[in-house]
């Protein structure tokens, strides 16, 4: 299960994916509902590569409904700082995306998390104690992770571990900013990832660029810290100084040194 598949991109994302999923043992244990999570951090995706392409997803729900049909899938993201949830799945393509797969019949939604009813999760994290979130995130079937190859003025890098700090339906999210890593390593161990996707097509200097660098891969497994710590690799950065990696690493959520496929 620490086993993370890092793939070629033949220029056919769903080719590419499922390439990538057959090295890691597929899905492993789906069940409903299956929550989604991309990285839509802004409103103005400045690179073309910041914002997780709703094309990407597409693609991994496509391959969902092969292997199921009846499942029931969730797409969510949060409000931010730099935009507001709604306003950014009509701009990035994720409105029609449900749209498209619900004249089939597929049982899929959009849900903006700042807009769900909150309740008490019971929890003693590094951070966290006893923290309101979205009541809809009590009833998990199983979490997919979609991120993108960037870096982080805070973080040294954005993966799959810190793409569920959008689980946070606080709009001001800065103000999580002085223990982030905790607040990253809590969400975590409340949310386990089921399966760690990276697009890894170009890699983004900074959350938003401008910057960018052609990598040509995709990164996927089972394990979040496994998968984070090769997107640090291929990014020329040293997972052991990345500080929630570290500490996620104790919570059984992958190793820093996984075997590549």
């Amino acid at each position: 299960m620490d086993s993370v598949a890092l793939v070629n991109f033949d220029q056919d994302i769903s080719q590419t994916l499922e390439q990538g999923l057959k090295l890691i043992d597929g899905f492993c244990s789906l069940a409903s509902p299956v929550i989604i999570k991309p990285n839509i951090c802004t409103i103005n995706d400045n690179t073309g590569y910041s914002v997780t392409h709703a094309l990407v997803v597409e693609a991994i729900v496509d391959l969902l409904f092969q292997h199921d049909s009846s499942l029931s899938i969730k797409i969510v993201e949060s409000d931010s700082q730099s935009k507001w949830a709604n306003e950014a799945f009509t701009k990035f393509g994720y409105s029609d995306l449900v749209k498209r797969f619900q004249n089939r019949n597929n049982d899929i939604e959009l849900v903006n998390l700042s807009d769900c009813k909150t309740e008490k999760f019971q929890f003693q994290g590094e951070y966290f104690i006893d923290p309101e979130l979205p009541e809809m995130l009590q009833k998990i079937g199983y979490i997919i992770s979609v991120a993108q190859a960037k870096t982080h003025y805070l973080t040294v890098i954005t993966g799959v571990l810190k793409n569920l700090f959008g689980f946070l339906p606080r709009k001001q999210q800065g103000f999580y900013h002085p223990n982030i890593n905790e607040v990253i390593v809590d969400l975590n161990r409340l949310f386990p990832i089921n399966l760690s996707i990276i697009d890894a097509r170009v890699g983004v200097h900074g959350w938003n660029g401008p910057k960018t660098t052609p990598l040509g891969k995709f990164i996927l497994g089972h394990k979040p810290v496994s998968v984070d710590a090769i997107l640090a690799q291929l990014m020329n950065l040293e997972p052991n100084q990345i500080q929630h990696l570290v500490q996620s690493q104790k919570y059984d959520l992958g190793t820093i040194d996984p075997k590549v496929i």
